[in-house]
């Protein structure tokens, strides 16, 4: 089965994953220990997201440090990308009809 990046963050456990990467790479057992759920079941999520390919692992010793693959999130951004624009269009035009409406004399005082 190929994995995506789509498949990476549909889950909100490796979403939380993802998101305790964006500062720094961590071992497994660090971020094992960041949520209620076993190590083997936390590690399945890394392998997940490893064949999704939004993070890289690297043996150091006997740790594996997990890195995010920030090129690969690109994807996502670039998919969102069309919303991003129709919200900013929209509350640009919101924007527009409020100043308009506080630029009115309030004929009611």
């Amino acid at each position: 089965m190929k994995r995506d990046v789509f498949n990476a963050i549909a889950d909100p456990t490796r979403r939380s994953i993802l998101m305790s990467l964006t500062n720094e790479s961590q071992n497994v057992n660090a971020l094992a220990n960041k949520f209620d759920m076993t190590r083997q079941a936390v590690s399945l999520h890394i392998k997940y997201l490893q064949e999704c390919g939004v993070i890289t692992i690297k043996k150091e010793g006997r740790e594996r440090h997990c890195n995010l693959d920030v090129q690969k999130l690109t994807e996502i951004a670039d998919w969102l990308e069309p919303f991003r624009k129709m919200w900013t269009t929209k509350f640009n035009q919101l924007n527009i009809v409020l100043n308009e409406l506080q630029s009115k004399p309030n004929d009611n005082l």
